[in-house]
């Protein structure tokens, strides 16, 4: 569960009223077109949420803002991601970038690791999923979390290999990376091998339930697989993929998993264009093409609009999980709908689960999979909702164009008389999609970054993937 505030309309609108100069706009060029110009805005806007809320003593970035928040530590992992984007694309110096990364890398390294339930920070090189944001440790009862630390090593070995000058402190960021990589004990994470189990706290020990595909764990199974100290066996991919459903929705045969987050986390940060484990070579297909099905699939559903709710269409569309207005049922146009906060939504034929709550980043994550759908549908949220919706750090997390009745009781956000629901936080693990998949689709930087990480290499040929740029890696 995420940590859901009820924010005040005050606040939410002083925020967006106050915007202090942001980072540098985009090196000058050729006019760029349209599109282009909107993932320019898009694109700044967004690193500003990394760049400008990370906490100045820990380093970490918060879950969520205006509320009052935790640090996840999957948030880190794409704001280190995201310094490399703001060096390459003018907003901050490369020596700003790797000062923040180094000292980001410090505190991860030196925090505190042990099994008492208060005071720490990770154990067995893993971290707990929510840190406080001033101390850095444990938040409240939470568990140590196997994909949380798979999303931070991540973004910390996209700075690796980035950070690659011969200075002092790009030699320090690179020595980190590997320290913190080669701690993690993914084997003691295997309790029922070769899969990984979800997570772990000192008072209840491993969780009953292990990392099956498809969902967002790609990432943790190669990382896993790709360690020189602590690899879990070959055969975790292989037992990862037997739980893999294939099916039809809306004409679109693919891997199914109903939000789309499940199918863009891991490719944040690994190219899977052109690689193929045994799966999906007997299928024909990638997992990138898997996603662009998927993304696909759901604008469809969207543009069918079977549940009858406000505002979508084949413009407007995008499910995954994100912030909702309310747990409760309401009689909206004679019609009960249920309504839900925090959930991951999502529409596929393993399951739908929709509320009329659409959110951003489920078409934002998707832009190099399919740009000529994902980009127009976040030019036309822009246009049709303006600063209810875009504003100081892009994209706030998720609105609802169902509920435009304000006598309506909602939990966070507010509804805006006849229009809808409108968010007032910005999610950390929901900004990082949107511009790592803007930066992917525009230059494939974090992909061609990631290529040349032997730990991914390693984890990817463990796993069976041959073909394309693979077989020329080392």
């Amino acid at each position: 569960m995420r940590g859901f505030g009820i924010v005040g309309l005050a606040v939410a609108l002083a925020a967006c009223a106050s915007v202090p100069e942001g980072p540098a706009a985009s090196p000058p060029g050729r006019a760029p077109s349209g599109d282009e110009a909107f993932l320019d805005t898009l694109q700044q806007r967004t690193f500003g949420f990394f760049w400008e809320l990370q906490d100045p003593g820990t380093h970490l970035v918060p879950d969520r803002w205006p509320s009052k928040s935790f640090s996840s530590v999957a948030a880190v992992g794409f704001g280190l991601a995201s310094y490399p984007v703001g060096v390459e694309r003018g907003y901050v110096t490369r020596a700003q970038a790797a000062a923040r990364t180094l000292a980001a890398l410090r505190f991860f390294w030196t925090a505190p690791q042990g099994t008492a339930p208060a005071g720490m920070t990770g154990y067995k090189g893993f971290f707990y999923h929510f840190l406080d944001m001033e101390t850095g440790r444990r938040f409240e009862r939470v568990e140590l979390s196997t994909i949380d630390t798979a999303l931070l090593l991540g973004g910390i070995l996209v700075c690796r290999e980035y950070f690659a000058g011969s200075g002092v402190e790009e030699r320090e960021i690179r020595a980190l990376a590997d320290s913190i990589y080669l701690r993690v004990d993914w084997q003691w994470a295997t309790v029922r091998a070769p899969l990984v189990s979800m997570g772990w706290t000192p008072e209840e020990g491993f969780h009953t339930y292990d990392w099956r595909g498809m969902n967002e764990a790609m990432l943790l199974y190669v990382l896993a697989l790709g360690s020189p100290t602590h690899p879990v066996a070959p055969e975790a991919w292989g037992a990862w993929a037997s739980t893999y459903r294939w099916g039809s929705y809306y004409g679109q045969e693919h891997v199914g998993f109903a939000p789309l987050f499940g199918h863009q986390y891991s490719q944040l940060f690994i190219d899977f264009r052109g690689i193929l484990d045994p799966y999906m070579r007997a299928k024909g297909i990638d997992y990138f093409e898997n996603a662009r099905r998927a993304t696909l699939a759901q604008r469809a559903y969207a543009a069918a609009n079977p549940g009858g709710w406000a505002g979508y269409s084949a413009e407007v569309w995008g499910l995954t999980a994100s912030d909702g207005p309310v747990d409760a049922d309401y009689v909206i146009g004679g019609r009960s709908r249920h309504f839900m906060t925090y959930s991951a939504r999502g529409a596929d034929f393993t399951e739908v689960r929709d509320d009329g709550t659409l959110a951003p980043t489920a078409a934002g994550g998707s832009i190099p999979f399919a740009p000529e759908i994902a980009i127009p549908a976040l030019r036309e949220m822009r246009r049709r909702y303006g600063d209810l919706l875009f504003q100081r750090y892009g994209f706030v997390d998720a609105f609802n164009p169902t509920l435009t009745d304000p006598a309506l009781r909602v939990q966070a956000g507010r509804i805006v008389p006849g229009v809808g629901w409108f968010d007032v936080d910005y999610l950390g693990i929901d900004q990082g999609p949107i511009l790592l998949q803007a930066e992917n689709h525009r230059s494939g930087m974090i992909w061609s970054l990631m290529r040349r990480s032997p730990y991914v290499v390693r984890g990817l040929k463990r796993a069976g993937f041959t073909g394309g740029w693979l077989d020329a890696a080392p």
